[in-house]
């Protein structure tokens, strides 16, 4: 039996592979046909040879401790709080209010659709379902967001509900479940309801911040070690979700056990690492990051969205029996989450506390709301055996609950994700921006250029025929010429502003690459990469808007009151604090990013980009402001060393001899992996150089 379930599992895994691979040639959402992959397993089964393949399936358990802190995680390491706090109010009502609209409307609408079709459904039964429905899933509808080219900001703002409604819907399900279980006893339940609610939330925040911040501080602890540093990310996930869990289980004040929301702790703690912990990794770690989690995410999304289909089709209950209830609960749902983002948003808007979000928007939120394996986990969490009085049926309140969700989710990935392409077109919501339109057609122009540049090299190496080199650069001649035609009728040719915003981006982007080098050889902190890679961010935010330059880069240093204040306050939350003497630091490397920057800008006439930056006055525009900004950085260099020169020198000494270091151990990396040295000298020099 352990075979089968081990032959299961690796065969779950092997399906995916060929699922995504079809996915990507179909262009069909992943998780669409992961589901439908699923669904067909059950009678796959059937056959003798392959009745393993059901050996493994979905357990309330393994759901909820082993993928739930995962897919949590992965979600939300690469947020940035930055971008969340600019958009706090759409996130904040969409995921709350919003999530409590929603609830509400399925209860109460579902609940007077079923006895329209003669099904006298408890309304606790309904808002239970609420709850379990209400959170949406981020996972097919972001990655058809970014293949169809939705606004940065708009996925942002989808992807924080999505983040944090997790937490929200878990806390009001949990919060039915127990008076469910318990009873209904008036207004007292109510208030007991709420205040468990607002302790789980509030008590989630606090433990996922204490977690995230003292896992950030062991990983750089350990930094340069990286199986550890990987491992730590692993735990800070999973131990934030455990300990979260055990204690609301075991933890009892003045008689009342102690809820906090397992969802939010590692929510917040996730959050934590991925804006903070992930500068005390060391360089190399913090690159594979991204793709170290994104394949437990894809490998875990994989496994869940297969045996969900799995799961529908080995319920008990009787599709044809139920399709009714399952229908009109689908219409309920969509009319819920409509209203309240509307609602909410409109709201939000009113108010105008941040910038407005489109209609378009909106009907886009309202519609692209898919639902995954949070609600299965919800679901399968019901105790099998729950009831309530006067339940006569011959299915459970479980598998009831059970079918209407998976019903709603079979809805939402089988028709919301395949047409959210469609909507997305059809509310123009896709359309480029200038400088993404002028960089459509200059890219497309340098791309056909440098084709037949390395075609020229090709018949030069006798790779291919005269005749067809003939044939060949004269197709990728006509493509080229009626490229530049059809950017020259869109008027862009004259147009150097929105040619300097996207030289802007590219030179911005010379800087972000420089820096993350200057960090990884150790010239410079964490606190000084992230202060600079903070105003780099919002350089490039005003741009793609289109708003004013950022006219200088001159720190704004606190006062001496505010600066033991905001020590005190960092030191407690365990984050590094800023030292006087770094301001020296962050003007030098800012200088060295407008240096390299410069000198590529000098060099552009003449490299092959010229194909795109050919417009004399956008480039002289961009090289005044940049040597604008140098000769700022080199005023307050100088200012800085007038106050403290010894000290000064000595931190040149310290950058000295990091960046050497750094250096030899280049140097080391490059003899072995060129096989110049074994790897018995390679372990007995690295030890030498880093004793």
């Amino acid at each position: 039996m352990t075979l089968d379930v081990y032959l299961s599992v690796f065969t779950l895994m092997f399906l995916s592979l060929i699922v995504n691979v079809i996915a990507i040639k179909t262009r069909i959402p992943f998780s669409v046909l992961l589901v439908i992959a699923g669904s067909l397993l059950v009678p796959l089964s059937d056959i003798d040879v392959f009745s393993f393949v059901t050996s493994f399936q979905l357990t309330p358990e393994l759901l909820f401790f082993v993928f739930l802190p995962i897919l949590i995680f992965e979600s939300a390491y690469n947020i940035k709080i930055r971008n969340i706090r600019e958009n706090k109010v759409a996130i904040s009502l969409l995921a709350i209010l919003g999530l409590l609209v929603s609830t509400f409307l399925i209860g109460v609408i579902g609940h007077w659709a079923f006895q329209l079709l003669g099904l006298d459904m408890p309304l606790m039964v309904t808002l239970l379902f609420g709850a379990i429905i209400s959170a949406t899933d981020p996972v097919a509808v972001l990655a058809l967001f970014k293949v169809y080219g939705a606004p940065h900001r708009l996925t942002l703002i989808f992807e924080g509900e999505s983040l944090f409604n997790d937490g929200t819907a878990f806390a009001v399900f949990l919060v039915f479940l127990d008076i469910m279980l318990h009873g209904y006893n008036g207004a007292g339940t109510i208030l007991e309801g709420v205040l468990a609610f607002s302790f789980m939330m509030i008590g989630g925040v606090i433990f996922g911040l204490f977690m995230g911040f003292l896992f950030s501080k062991l990983i750089g602890l350990v930094k340069g070690q990286e199986h550890l540093e990987m491992t730590m990310t692993l735990l800070v996930a999973h131990f934030t979700f455990l300990l979260a869990e055990l204690i609301s289980e075991k933890w009892v004040i003045s008689g009342h056990p102690v809820h906090i929301s397992s969802i939010i702790a590692t929510t917040v703690s996730s959050l934590v690492m991925g804006n903070y912990g992930r500068f005390k990794m060391s360089p190399q770690v913090e690159e594979y990051m991204n793709k170290f989690w994104s394949y437990f995410a894809f490998l875990a999304n994989s496994l869940v969205f297969i045996l969900m289909g799995l799961l529908f089709t080995s319920l008990s209950i009787s599709l044809h029996v139920f399709i009714w209830p399952i229908l009109a609960i689908i219409v309920v749902v969509v009319i819920a989450r409509a209203t309240s983002i509307y609602f909410t948003i409109g709201i939000g808007n009113l108010f105008k506390s941040e910038e407005s979000v489109p209609m378009s928007w909106q009907h886009l939120l309202a519609w692209g709301s898919l639902r995954g394996s949070l609600a299965v986990i919800m679901a399968l969490l019901i105790p099998d055996d729950m009831t309530l009085p006067n339940w006569d049926y011959s299915f459970s309140i479980k598998e009831f609950i059970i079918m209407l969700t998976i019903g709603s989710i079979y809805f939402t990935l089988l028709f919301k994700a395949v047409s959210i392409g469609k909507v997305i077109r059809w509310l123009k919501i896709d359309e480029l921006s200038l400088h993404e339109k002028q960089g459509y057609y200059k890219s497309k122009a340098l791309i056909f250029k440098d084709t037949l540049t390395q075609l020229k090299k090709l018949y030069s190496h006798h790779d291919v025929s005269k005749k067809q080199y003939e044939h060949i650069n004269l197709h990728f001649k006509q493509l080229y010429n009626e490229n530049n035609k059809d950017y020259k009728k869109l008027g862009y040719s004259g147009d150097s502003h929105q040619l300097e915003n996207l030289l802007r981006i590219y030179t911005l982007g010379l800087e972000k690459i420089e820096l993350k080098e200057i960090f990884r050889r150790g010239e410079i902190d964490e606190v000084i990469y992230k202060e600079v890679l903070l105003v780099l961010e919002t350089q490039l935010e005003k741009v793609e808007r289109d708003e004013s330059k950022l006219k200088s880069l001159n720190k704004q240093f606190s006062t001496w009151f505010d600066s033991y204040v905001i020590i005190f306050i960092r030191r407690i939350l365990f984050l590094s604090v800023y030292q006087e003497d770094q301001r020296y630091l962050y003007y030098r490397t800012q200088y060295k990013l407008i240096a390299k920057v410069l000198q590529e800008l000098v060099a552009l006439p003449e490299s092959h980009l010229s194909e795109i930056f050919n417009d004399e006055r956008a480039l002289k525009s961009v090289i005044s402001i940049y040597q604008s900004l140098k000769d700022e950085m080199q005023k307050q260099m100088q200012k800085e060393l007038q106050i403290n020169q010894a000290l000064l020198d000595e931190m040149n000494e310290d950058s000295a001899k990091s960046l050497l270091h750094s250096e030899q151990n280049s140097t080391l990396d490059e003899l072995h992996d060129n096989e110049i040295i074994t790897s018995k000298l390679y372990v007995i020099l690295k030890n030498e150089l880093n004793p």
